[in-house]
């Protein structure tokens, strides 16, 4: 019985490393502006993969955490594009952006990726 202990225990050490290996956790720069772009932002990411995901109001950053064998930073930045907002590399779509209540329509600026052109 004491081996069989010693067995799974082993099993589970080798497994472990695998599967966290898997997770993945990001910062990424989204614009936006208040709540309502919060839940939005939040819920597109979520809706690409993300497992967690938490945007913040005063720094603009979107935390995700996500498994990366899943999904990937790209795919939920597209996923918060197409509900119109900026993110580090890709711009919001424009019909999206133009939808967004007036409170949460940012100033746009060019991504980063626009930028390296």
């Amino acid at each position: 019985m004491k081996q069989l202990g010693s067995i799974l225990l082993g099993l589970m050490l080798l497994i472990a490393p695998g599967v966290y290996a898997q997770a993945k956790t990001e910062k990424i720069p989204v614009s936006g502006n208040c709540g309502m772009c919060k839940k939005t932002i939040e819920k597109a990411a979520k809706t690409a993969g993300a497992k967690e995901a938490v945007w913040d109001i005063p720094t603009k950053l979107l935390s995700v955490k996500y498994n990366a064998k899943k999904t990937n930073s790209s795919k939920i930045q597209n996923a918060v594009a197409d509900a119109g907002y900026d993110t580090r590399d890709i711009r919001g779509k424009d019909a999206a952006y133009e939808k967004l209540h007036a409170c949460c329509r940012y100033e746009r600026t060019k991504t980063y990726a626009e930028v390296r052109q």
